[in-house]
């Protein structure tokens, strides 16, 4: 014999209910069958609504009734298309049977807890008959029984208490003798030894189940529900999620304590006591392999067996001097909110004795206040304790797994991966069996804690990065470029997930929580909102995803002025815009600092050398312990460019206009050709290597005319470059004269910098440095005659994106 509970979603629609008695009538052919079937899925809340309508004298009871009946006689006439006269008359009597019960609640102006379970008594009873009315008509050996004459308990309306002895005898002396191949049940449902209508209170149809399933002392209990068994985490919440196979007792009931919805702790108490397993199966997916819930469960490699979660949490802190050492303050705390029939979901007391902090739901928290004021009334007046402190908006999460207490690092693993996601934990709870460790955090980052918990602990091989690019012009179209093209490798090979969540250029930005498809992403920002620098932010902040990176592929100094503002929020910076770095030192430094504040990498490689690795290797010189005595380098792709391809057969305003279409000069060359570009580079290498200083300090030796330094706007710079053609010739004609090459050349030695063009003579590392390319020479005490040299194309659109690249991949192994 099988005993199976089909709950309130898979009786919710007549296609649901066909589902239902596919899987019974399978089942019958084997084996008879008990079925519990919950009411249709929402009726029980409809009624209780009702009731709460007609004793508050609103007539809406009606149309809520109304609601009812409709939900009813649909599935009703879809079940039955030919109008089953029995089934809908019996419906009909139940319906207005109901609607007078209504009618008197309304009159009286009075629920009762007895009332109560008369009122919610309905639903399974509809359910019930229509379905197995309905497999009657279809041929299948089938008979309803109703709960009330096998379930007996004693009196206390809304929530009975079950007479076993009895219950047990009914249940095991009726199913001897039945000879149908299926029994259908009402769940829920119960009556007092007196006759009287009750109820199981909450998870009731589950209990019904159990009840029946220990009773007979079958072989396994299979609970039917919309979800294929207990997730690994919320589903909803955590794309990632996936079913366990096998989960204890113990391990179910922690999760479902603490929000995992499949199972209702209590109501399987029967089973449990039995060792009779439990099989939660999805009635959608009936193939599914489900969970199976037993006594001893391993099967799972990893300690962690799932990650659950309480929303609407409230915390209440009682604390004070005067509650050291004086025997009493709990048991005083506990009796009142137990006096107020305020359930307390997560303890933690200080060792000191200085505080206790409670989690309850926020719904009773002004009640818990005012109960716990009048109670410590007199020791807050005399300041012995402090008065109550509530917060709010709060949730709890919870890891859960038997085998926690044979691993060490558990909770180390739970708390650095949440730290770096800045997820702020408010309270910390443990019991001695390490099954349990909960948490209380803002209801805000549930997601977000959910998501970081669940990579940490079941998807270790893949880290997913949420990327946030704004300016998507030259080097930002070729970054999200070959960010589609490497996502397949990346999550292949080096185990990254990557996806790009948000999007922007100076007019429109995206935003996707599940990643911008990058097929068609330029239509899709096309048609995105309005663009906002701080509006970007915001987004990117609410949208509180793990692992977040802002990549900032602007030259905008308001956009660098918001790193403060991602860091705070625990969000990587990538940046190749150089004015943060380069601006005055204390704000480089409080960007430092807060990067390792808020464990927010701060990334800037494409600072200096686009795609070359300078800021990398000279960050790995100084933390070996080596020192910088001084760095002579040829820092601007652009200027390389210029002068590798100006001479005295063509015009400077032509190659400069060359290097501008080729993309080598940002769109105002000025940028570039005053030599400040190349400034703030020696700036940021001389600040990592351990040096403070700022833009002004650097001896700038500009080759442009003066004429183009005082230029207004680029246009009449473009005039001066023509006006002064002679100027520019000159220049090379004196390094042509000389045997050498022009170069734009950095130094920084002995504490000091300056940029400025240079007659490069042959034979020197520079003479040679062809098209766009970069070199840095690093003399060290460890290389202090032979230098460390980096050396390669520092300029274009390509390798800037790959170096923001590279940037973005080293962060998935922080």
């Amino acid at each position: 014999m099988k005993v199976l509970k089909f709950g309130g979603t898979s009786v919710g629609s007549s296609k649901n209910i066909n589902k239902v008695i596919d899987i019974l009538d399978d089942y019958s052919k084997s084996s008879k069958v008990i079925c519990v079937v919950s009411a249709v899925g929402g009726i029980t809340d409809k009624l209780l609504l009702a009731g709460k309508q007609a004793q508050n004298k609103d007539k809406e009871y009606l149309e809520t009734f109304n609601i009812i009946r409709d939900i009813h006689f649909s599935i009703v006439n879809e079940l039955n298309p030919n109008g089953n006269k029995a089934i809908v008359n019996y419906v009909e009597d139940k319906l207005e049977a109901l609607k007078s019960l209504l009618e008197g609640i309304f009159l009286i102006n009075e629920l009762s807890p007895k009332t109560s379970d008369k009122l919610v008594s309905f639903g399974e009873a509809l359910s019930s008959f229509i379905i197995a009315e309905t497999m009657k008509v279809r041929g299948l050996s089938t008979k309803r029984k109703n709960s009330r004459k096998l379930v007996i308990t004693n009196s206390n309306f809304t929530k009975a208490e079950v007479d076993f002895e009895v219950t047990n005898t009914n249940i095991t002396e009726y199913f001897e003798t039945a000879e149908e191949q299926i029994t259908i049940l009402p769940g829920f449902i119960s009556s007092s030894a007196s006759g009287e209508q009750t109820t199981l209170g909450r998870g009731g149809s589950d209990f019904t189940a159990a009840i029946v399933a220990a009773a007979l002392k079958v072989e396994q209990l299979e609970i039917w529900t919309d979800v294929s068994g207990m997730f690994t985490t919320n589903p909803k919440l955590v794309k990632q999620a996936y079913p366990i196979k096998t989960i204890s007792y113990q391990e179910a009931m922690e999760l479902s304590h603490f929000g995992a919805k499949v199972l209702y702790p209590p109501t399987v108490q029967p089973v449990l006591d039995l060792e009779i397993p439990i099989h939660i199966k999805n009635t959608m997916e009936p193939e599914d392999m489900g969970t199976i819930v037993s006594k001893n469960a391993n099967g799972s490699a990893s300690p962690v067996k799932g990650i659950s979660n309480i929303s609407n949490i409230a915390l209440l802190t009682l604390q004070g001097s005067g509650m050291v050492g004086i025997p009493g303050f709990s048991k005083r705390l506990f009796e009142t909110l137990s006096n107020e029939k305020i359930n307390v979901i997560l303890i933690t007391q200080a060792s000191s004795e200085h505080s206790i902090c409670l989690g309850i739901e926020k719904k009773d928290v002004e009640i818990a206040k005012t109960a716990i004021d009048i109670t410590f009334e007199n020791e807050i007046a005399l300041h012995k304790i402090d008065p109550l402190i509530v917060e709010t908006d709060l949730a709890i999460v919870a890891l859960v797994g038997d085998n926690m207490k044979n691993h060490q690092g558990i909770s180390g693993k739970m708390f650095s991966a949440l730290g770096k996601n800045n997820v702020n934990v408010r309270a910390i709870a443990q019991g001695a069996s390490e099954k349990n460790i909960s948490i209380v955090i803002e209801e805000s980052d549930v997601k977000k804690a959910l998501n970081t918990l669940h990579e940490a602990f079941f998807e270790t091989i893949t880290k997913q990065l949420n990327v946030f690019i704004t300016g998507v012009g030259n080097v930002g179209e070729r970054l999200v470029e070959q960010i589609k093209q490497q996502k397949k490798y990346l999550k292949e090979n080096l185990k990254i997930n990557l996806r790009v969540a948000g999007l922007s250029n100076s007019r429109k930005m995206l935003f996707d929580d599940g990643g911008i498809d990058l097929k068609n992403w330029k239509e899709q920002l096309a048609n995105g909102e309005e663009a906002s620098l701080f509006g970007f932010f915001e987004k990117a902040k609410s949208m509180n995803l793990r692992n977040s990176i802002f990549v900032d592929v602007t030259a905008n100094a308001d956009v660098a002025d918001l790193y403060e503002k991602y860091l705070r929020e625990s969000i990587a910076v990538v940046a190749c815009n150089k004015i943060a770095c380069s601006s005055d030192f204390e704000k480089y430094k409080d960007l430092k600092r807060l990067s390792l504040k808020y464990n927010a990498p701060f990334l800037f490689e494409t600072n200096v050398g686009a795609g070359l690795p300078i800021i990398d290797t000279l960050g790995n010189l100084m933390a070996s312990g080596d020192k910088v005595n001084s760095i002579q380098a040829v820092l601007s792709g652009s200027l390389n460019f210029v002068f590798n391809n100006f001479n005295d057969t063509n015009k400077f305003y032509d190659v400069v206009k060359q290097a501008g279409a080729e993309g080598y000069t940002e769109p105002d060359p000025r940028i570039d050709l005053s030599g400040v570009d190349v400034a703030r580079k020696i700036l940021i290498l001389a600040r990592e290597s351990g040096v403070e200083m700022n833009l002004e300090d650097i001896d700038n030796q500009s080759f442009l005319s003066p004429a183009g330094l005082k230029s207004g706007s680029v246009d009449e710079f473009y005039d001066t470059l023509i006006a002064d053609e002679d100027h520019y010739q000159s220049l090379y004609a004196s390094a042509k004269a000389n045997n050498c090459q022009l170069k734009y050349v950095a130094k920084f030695d002995n504490g000091k910098a300056s940029v400025g063009l240079q007659e490069i003579p042959e034979g020197h590392p520079f003479y040679n440095l062809e098209g766009s390319d970069n070199i840095v020479m690093f003399y060290t005490e460890r290389y202090p005659k032979q230098p460390m040299i980096i050396k390669g194309a520092g300029a274009g659109a390509d390798v800037t994106a790959s170096g923001l690249f590279a940037d973005i991949i080293r962060l998935a192994n922080d």
